[in-house]
């Protein structure tokens, strides 16, 4: 190649990176202004306000689904199940009622990885205890449970995503 080649090369070469970092630069201010908006005023208070109703519910609905295994002398699979999963999510459960509570004190969502994995933990064990103790009464009811909560989570999602959607259009 010739020192005229490799310089074009070069410059070439850095205008792609400068054209990158530009690109780069737009896309993070565009992730950062979506982030802001989601988590600012109304919708983080909103949010952290469905998110202690839905760990004290499922704490609730522990409560009463494990009464029945209480005073039981044997349990069989499905009941077994059911107990263990609820004595897993009931303490982090609430837990996590502390650690919103704070959040709403403090007006922002946890940063923590931990607090996290515990959401994702909590809820899935309360899930399963809940799925298990319906498959106690009766295996179809247990499937019934698990199809409508997933159907349920669906829903939800559409939901918010709509109506987040649809609020962002308006503005």
């Amino acid at each position: 190649m010739s020192d005229d080649s490799e310089r074009e090369y070069a410059r070439m070469a850095d205008e792609a990176r400068r054209e990158a970092d530009e690109v780069a630069g737009r896309a993070k201010a565009e992730a950062d202004r979506i982030v802001a908006e989601s988590q600012s005023g109304e919708a983080k208070d909103e949010t952290l306000r469905q998110l202690g109703v839905m760990y004290g519910g499922l704490i609730g609905i522990a409560v009463v689904m494990i009464q029945p295994f209480m005073g039981s002398a044997t349990l069989d699979l499905p009941a077994k199940i059911s107990s263990i999963a609820f004595a897993v999510s009931v303490p982090l459960l609430a837990a996590l009622i502390l650690v919103n509570r704070q959040e709403m004190f403090r007006g922002q969502r946890s940063p923590s990885v931990m607090v996290t994995v515990t959401q994702a933990v909590a809820e899935g064990a309360a899930f399963v205890g809940i799925v298990a103790g319906f498959w106690h009464i009766d295996w179809v009811a247990g499937v019934v449970v698990l199809a409508s909560g997933s159907v349920a989570v669906g829903v939800h999602s559409a939901g918010w995503y709509r109506l987040e959607a649809s609020r962002q259009s308006a503005s």
